[in-house]
């Protein structure tokens, strides 16, 4: 195995081209995530625009001047600690390699200088990354790769009379607040900044970690905005009730595939369901234009349970060498990880959890006011 290791930057044209072709030739139903936007050369170009630890390793086999097979993005700082491309943002990562081929976890971290290497998304069939303390979760997907109808029809054979309420969610938002407009591929910047607006909003009044407070964040999802290529593009899908957008989402898309990514809406309407009714509408768009399945990414919530056809796999973990940075990485993540996958997958603790943090939330904007 041949690697070569850059910068974003330095990633030639032919590069690229060959890093989407390795996408393009996945497939596009089943369990096969390797077509996520996540996973794309542009999410790692952009990343790499706003940080300066991204690398990416170019693997090759048969020598230097061979077609490469893989691709590997990651982070890394000066003591040799990795991380997934976006760790804590991207919802699906890996190495992105052709069918079939096989490498050495351990090899490829000694060739890009890594003692450790970390991810909380790791995508299906990656099992050289897996190690004996790798954890999996569900990843729930909506399908509707044969249509909107048929997508439908899944939701109503497991919920006839809760699919008529939450599409029934719609007459009452236009009785309430007015025409309800959809827009799919939203172009207006100014509609970008009302869905950051309502997520940090939304991040504060949940006592969760506001990631827009971080300008490199911020500058990436705009930049993400206005990326368009053939295979990959940004998009924002808002909700508007008498003019005004009451619900937004962005994500990012390949070409068979929606990667969900930041949804929020207006509290106002909030007894609207305004985000299922969002997703909903983005479900309809999506089979219209092509898309086989909505990935909701990582978690369990009840807005998924009811959209969901089926469930992917994604797996948090870290595969290492044996080197003294790896044992003291693990030392320092390990107790905090375990704490919160344990709260996260039983709700006796998580209801609790969540309140906890929304009265925290309470306070902040209480104390910020006063």
């Amino acid at each position: 195995m041949d690697i070569d290791v850059c910068r974003p930057d330095g990633l030639t044209a032919s590069d690229r081209a060959a890093w989407t072709a390795i996408q393009r030739a996945a497939p596009q139903h089943g369990s096969s995530q390797m077509a996520n936007a996540f996973l794309s050369p542009e999410f790692a170009m952009a990343v790499g625009h706003w940080r300066r630890d991204v690398r990416i390793a170019v693997l090759r086999e048969g020598g230097r001047h061979s077609e490469p097979v893989g691709y590997f993005p990651y982070q890394r700082t000066a003591t040799g600690v990795g991380r997934a491309v976006g760790l804590g943002l991207s919802d699906c990562q890996g190495l992105v390699h052709r069918p079939g081929f096989r490498w050495d976890a351990r090899e490829l971290l000694a060739a890009c200088g890594l003692a450790i290497w970390e991810f909380d998304h790791l995508a299906e069939g990656q099992s050289a990354f897996e190690q004996a303390d790798t954890e999996s979760f569900p990843s729930p997907v909506m399908d509707v790769g044969d249509g909107w109808d048929a997508y439908i029809a899944q939701l109503r054979q497991r919920s006839a009379r809760g699919t008529r309420t939450k599409l029934g969610q719609e007459r009452k938002l236009a009785r309430a607040a007015g025409e309800v407009r959809y827009v799919h591929d939203e172009r207006d910047p100014a509609a970008l900044r009302t869905l950051m607006e309502w997520k940090s909003a939304q991040y504060r009044r949940t006592g969760r970690s506001d990631r827009f407070a971080h300008p490199w964040i911020t500058g990436l999802v705009e930049e993400l905005f206005h990326t368009r290529t053939e295979s990959f593009s940004g998009l924002l899908s808002v909700l508007y009730a008498g003019g005004r957008p009451v619900a937004a989402h962005f994500g990012l898309r390949t070409e068979h595939l929606l990667a969900c990514w930041f949804p929020a809406y207006d509290p106002a309407v909030a007894k609207y369901s305004p985000g299922v009714m969002l997703h909903l509408r983005m479900a309809r768009g999506a089979a219209e234009d092509g898309i086989a399945y909505l990935d909701l990414g990582r978690g369990q919530r009840q807005h998924k349970d009811f959209l969901k056809t089926r469930e992917l796999s994604v797996s948090e973990g870290w595969v290492t060498r044996r080197h003294p940075v790896a044992l003291a990485h693990q030392a320092r993540r390990a107790p905090a990880r375990v704490l919160r996958n344990t709260v996260v997958s039983r709700p006796e603790l998580r209801r609790p959890a969540d309140r906890l943090l929304k009265s925290a939330g309470r306070f902040r904007t209480w104390r910020s006011a006063s």
